[in-house]
């Protein structure tokens, strides 16, 4: 499974010193990414991303829309805070958006630009309907 975003991605949005704030854990003063764990993050985000678009979508994307590599963006950056977070701040409000975005592409709510295909449609037959004929109608209630 590929990533739905890249350490770019991460950079362009929330910037390079917030990512080395987040990730570096050996140097004092913080001074550099790791590489290491925003790959992580990324992956993690990714597949729970996955675990929702692929519901209603084929993957691998061969261009992965802006808007899912906003919300993974949104869950990795989530990732990387952990505890730090806090309760009703940006990163935890913007990591619910997202996931509530999730649910509502795979509930077929949202549909994602890919290629500018929608998505494929569940196959299947007509809807029939069987009923016996009806007793009482307009004629036979008339005079009562």
């Amino acid at each position: 499974m590929a990533d739905f975003a890249t350490k770019q991605d991460l950079i362009v949005r929330f910037g390079e010193e917030e990512l080395i704030q987040r990730t570096d854990r050996v140097n004092r003063p913080r001074t550099t990414v790791d590489d290491t764990v925003v790959s992580q993050a990324l992956s993690d985000a990714s597949a729970v991303a996955s675990g929702y678009v692929s519901k209603v979508y084929e993957l691998p994307f061969s261009a992965v829309p802006p808007a899912l590599t906003k919300a993974v963006c949104d869950i990795a950056r989530f990732y990387l805070w952990g505890n730090s977070a806090g309760k009703d701040g940006e990163v935890e409000r913007n990591f619910e958006i997202a996931r509530s975005w999730l649910k509502d592409v795979s509930r077929g709510l949202v549909q994602l630009d890919v290629e500018g295909e929608p998505p494929a449609q569940p196959e299947g037959g007509t809807v029939r309907v069987v009923a016996p004929e009806r007793r009482f109608t307009r004629d036979s209630l008339r005079n009562m």
